[in-house]
């Protein structure tokens, strides 16, 4: 059975359960979700998909699941890839929660402000103040990648994938590859993992397209 994500391009959460899904080596398909018309938040995508409002949403016959890491959890599980050895469930999952706390959370509304917003509505003081909270998060990213090649244990998991959601997006929002350069080889490492895709190319829609 074919599962489907509900899913939109432009949104790294999305991403990251389809980078999973497609590293996992699942059968699946994305089902556009036409966020920046609203449909998210219309009482029939409420009503029928989730009751939440957002993406990304995995539909997996009668199950049916909103949340990034919990959708990357269901996938582990099912497939038994990207987990790592038993023993690093808790470090994952440590790392998927900073991340998802300290990290994408704060990428996610400035690459939001700076670049989905006319110029005139754009908070520079948020935006200043957001961009301090990613660069810490940058920097505990990349201290953490010192002499290692993934986040937790010896091989791609989904730590690295929820860590770098956003950070493949050409969208300007405060990051810099060239600035980090742990997180940059790491970055390489995961492109290089086959079956990896570009956000733009893995999920429909794309900010030409509204233009």
């Amino acid at each position: 059975m074919t599962l489907r994500l509900y899913c939109f391009g432009e949104s790294g959460n999305s991403y990251k359960a389809a980078l999973t899904l497609q590293l996992a080596g699942l059968d699946w398909e994305p089902v556009f979700v036409d966020f920046f018309n609203g449909e998210a938040r219309s009482e029939s995508y409420r009503q029928t998909v989730n009751e939440m409002g957002e993406v990304p949403v995995l539909v997996d016959g009668d199950v049916k699941l909103s949340q990034s890491g919990v959708i990357q959890q269901y996938i582990t599980d099912k497939t038994g890839r990207l987990g790592g050895s038993p023993e690093d469930k808790y470090e994952l999952l440590r790392w998927v929660l900073w991340d998802n706390h300290k990290m994408s959370s704060q990428a996610g509304v400035t690459r939001f402000l700076m670049n989905f917003l006319p110029e005139d509505k754009r908070p520079q003081e948020v935006i200043g103040f957001l961009q301090g909270r990613l660069k810490a998060a940058y920097q505990v990213l990349d201290s953490h990648l010192e002499g290692r090649d993934w986040i937790v244990g010896d091989g791609l998991t989904v730590a690295d994938i929820s860590c770098c959601g956003y950070l493949y997006y050409p969208e300007p929002f405060g990051f810099a590859r060239d600035d980090w350069p742990n997180i940059d080889a790491w970055l390489d490492r995961i492109a290089a993992t086959p079956g990896w895709k570009h956000p733009y190319d893995l999920m429909p829609g794309h900010p030409s397209d509204r233009a």
